[in-house]
């Protein structure tokens, strides 16, 4: 049958509800563009061919009133009707694009159909599927795998065909008038969309554009608000319980984000942080735990005691952490990942979280949830009594309200993460062998029973735990409760520079900087923890915006100096709960002098490992020197544990501190000795306790030692000398404000000019070393 008829007369005859076959095809609506999706036109079909099955009529409410555009006639189908202009997304795209030659195109944007009969509805069949194609399923971007990502698969609770129809759903349960208040409040709260984007198209074309333009989650989550915002608060809670696993990822993400989106260095300034991507370099991390101790040095072949180093085939990315093997293979439920202070282990774990709250990286985690140790530590030392006994879930719902009745986290396709840092911060022993066994995620019990059985498995047991801590804390763990162990091992030569580098928009400066640093070698050396490296770029590029800076080579001893004071401040604020950057207290001053002695006692004996019976010997806690004080770590040792400094020249460093110290507070000399001979430049005992006769009995001691023994020592002696270093550096930590200057520098200057002299002649391999104690004494340039 063939009718002759005008675009309007034609588009007047569908709303006529008239029975001609071509009337009914136009309002069998295609498959939604979302290929497997089903639109509720499709539900509504079903519920035609079940009629047709039993034998019953069926019928629709007609459709609403609205303002059609202009169709153009096909010849080849004689009718096509085209959906309003709107902002094309991504998958209607790919319907036009599967739409064959002479395919019918049908307006979709009402809801409604008129009264059809079901023969018709047979008939009309056919052609559609001859004609309008299914559409592909939706095509995901490719997964790009690098060093920093890998793909993952979203659970389908939480991915986007799951909330396409969820919205879907909610929205079609609406009145006209009730969707069209909710479309005017959602593009006027939402910038990224204008009112004509927002009104355009039927209710699939709406899901679909902001679906694309927001993403998932964010309009997940917008279109729950704004359905509260109507009213609409039952049509919002059913939305919500839809899609509880999805709203619960992107609140977790949203959180994770602001946390870590800005990274906060030293002492914190309102407009000073970067952001993290910007300057973030990641680390090297090995599956094998040496201690994480450089073994290189600038005089020295190695250090006293022999330290192994992990080679390059077991390094690790920090995104494939939580994707180890055991040793038969199965995957690894509780990963630790330890490394001394500086090493970046809070920067490791705030890159992996953010990795995955910006969906980078382990997106097949639907969780991830970080509990620190020093929440736990903050739970049990709080009075209430709500508080001293607790289940893993009630700790949940304490720092993420929105988990509550989270019943799922036991199912077995939940994935999830625990990230438990700064084990260190838990201030007292856990009893890891004895605490009662917990099998359930609802028994209350004291924070540190509920620690416990968090590592050894037995709630959360779907959870994949991460635990990071300073090695000496870390060790107190059995190791049958630990899956894979992994060490950070800080940056390669290469990733100082590229840190160095990212730092700077002025490339010329970072290149500046880059080659002042290299002219020193030992800072090269300790530059392998991320801390150095950062303390190297704050204090270079301030120095930088003097003019002249760079004509020498930089001092050495600043440096370890700032690595002492930070490290202690970090002990007083972490620990103790201090103020950044408040001045130490006697028994702070303390704790340092005893640890210069130690090293210093260590430095004479030619030995740089320890253990606790050592510690004892000087008067200061075992716990203070290996591990609050950030200065020292423990060595893997199978039968007895032992300690070593961070670096063999922090050890020669704190030698140095401890006899600069006894000096300026006691006036002593400690490095007096009846077996060494008191030298013709000093006639009297008493001329040996001023500063020029410090220096020479350690110059003493350096030159009639091996090569390396005392020679840094001697250098970081001359360095306290200087004084910026031990009057404005030092002063309020180590020294009180308002002290005398050390004086009799000038003295000491002729002493180190005449021993340069007589070292050309008779040590000449001593020459460069006592070269660089002059300038470390006499720069004045920084």
């Amino acid at each position: 049958m063939t009718r002759n008829m005008d675009p309007d007369t034609e588009v007047e005859s569908i709303f006529r509800h008239e029975n001609g076959e071509e009337e009914k095809k136009k309002w069998t609506r295609p498959p939604s563009s979302y290929g497997s999706m089903k639109s509720d036109s499709d539900h509504m079909m079903e519920d035609v061919e079940e009629g047709k099955e039993e034998g019953v009529a069926v019928t629709f409410h007609p459709p609403l009133p609205v303002v059609q555009p202009d169709v153009l006639i096909n010849d080849g189908t004689r009718m096509q009707m085209i959906r309003p202009d709107s902002p094309e997304t991504y998958y209607t795209m790919n319907t036009q694009h599967t739409k064959q030659a002479g395919g019918l195109v049908i307006d979709t944007r009402s809801s409604d159909l008129g009264d059809v009969p079901e023969n018709d509805l047979e008939d009309a069949d056919e052609p559609l599927l001859a004609d309008s194609p299914e559409p592909p399923m939706p095509v995901e971007p490719e997964e790009t795998t690098s060093e920093n990502s890998q793909p993952g698969t979203l659970h389908p609770e939480q991915d986007l065909p799951h909330i396409f129809k969820s919205i879907q759903h909610v929205l079609t349960s609406l009145p006209f008038n009730d969707l069209l208040t909710f479309k005017t409040w959602f593009y006027q709260c939402e910038r990224d969309l204008s009112q004509k984007q927002a009104m355009e198209g039927d209710l699939l074309d709406f899901v679909d554009m902001i679906l694309e333009k927001l993403g998932q989650d964010r309009s997940l989550w917008h279109t729950i608000q704004t359905l509260k915002s109507i009213g609409k608060i039952e049509e919002a809670d059913t939305l919500r319980i839809m899609c509880k696993r999805a709203l619960v990822r992107f609140q977790l993400q949203q959180e994770l984000s602001r946390k870590y989106k800005y990274i906060h260095e030293g002492v914190v300034q309102a407009g000073k942080q970067n952001l993290f991507e910007s300057i973030y370099v990641e680390p090297q991390i090995s599956t094998c735990g040496y201690g994480g101790v450089d073994p290189s040095h600038e005089f020295r072949t190695r250090p006293p005691t022999h330290l192994k180093v992990p080679s390059p085939h077991t390094f690790v990315g920090l995104n494939d952490l939580l994707r180890l093997q055991k040793e038969d293979g199965q995957p690894a439920r509780t990963v630790v990942t330890t490394g001394f202070a500086g090493m970046g282990m809070s920067v490791s774990k705030a890159k992996f979280c953010l990795n995955w709250a910006e969906m980078r990286a382990n997106k097949d985690l639907q969780f991830v949830f970080k509990i620190s140790f020093r929440n736990f530590w903050t739970l049990r030392q709080n009075e209430s009594h709500i508080a001293k006994t607790m289940s893993i879930m009630d700790v949940l719902e304490y720092y993420y309200p929105e988990c509550k009745d989270m019943k799922y986290l036991e199912d077995e396709d939940c994935k999830f993460v625990i990230v438990m840092d700064s084990l260190d911060c838990y201030r007292e022993p856990l009893d890891w062998l004895n605490a009662p066994v917990i099998n359930d995620n609802v028994t209350k019990v004291t924070p540190g029973v509920l620690v416990v059985n968090i590592v050894r498995g037995t709630v959360l047991r779907g959870a994949r735990v991460w635990i990071l801590g300073r090695r000496t804390a870390i060790s107190q763990i059995p190791t049958q409760f630990i899956d894979v162990f992994t060490e950070i091992q800080g940056f390669s030569d290469t990733m100082k520079d590229e840190y160095l580098t990212k730092r700077y928009e002025d490339a010329a400066l970072a290149a500046k900087i880059v080659a002042h640093y290299k002219l020193l070698p030992s800072l090269v050396i300790l530059t392998r923890q991320p801390f150095v490296c950062w303390m190297v770029a704050t204090m270079f590029k301030r120095s930088f915006k003097y003019r002249g800076y760079g004509e020498n080579p930089p001092r050495l001893t600043p440096f370890y100096i700032n690595v002492l004071v930070v490290q202690m401040n970090r002990r007083l604020e972490f620990y103790y709960g201090k103020a950044e950057n408040e001045l130490w207290s006697p028994e702070d001053k303390h704790v340092a002098t005893k640890i210069g002695k130690m090293a210093f006692k260590m430095l004479e004996k030619d030995i740089s490992v320890f253990c606790e019976e050592d510690v004892k010997e000087y008067g200061v806690s075992f716990k203070e020197v290996t591990l609050l004080s950030g200065l020292c770590t423990e060595l893997p040792s199978s039968d007895v544990k032992r300690f070593c400094f961070i670096h063999f020249s922090m050890q020669e460093f704190m030698a140095a501190v401890y006899v600069f110290t006894m000096f300026r507070e006691e006036s002593k000399n400690v490095l007096e000795s009846m077996l060494l001979p008191r030298t013709k430049f000093f006639a009297s005992k008493d001329q040996t306790r001023s500063v020029a006769g410090v220096v020479q009995s350690a110059l003493t001691r350096t030159l009639s030692s091996p090569l390396g023994h005392y020679d840094m020592f001697l250098r970081f002696l001359c360095g306290l000398l200087a004084p910026d270093c031990h009057d404005i550096q030092l002063a309020g930590f180590l020294f009180r404000y308002h002290m005398p200057k050390v004086g009799g520098l000038d003295e000491t200057q002729r002493l180190l000019q005449q021993a340069i002299k007589t070292a050309e002649v008779k040590n000449r391999d001593r020459v460069r070393n006592l070269k660089e104690c002059l300038r470390e004494m006499t720069q004045t340039d920084e």
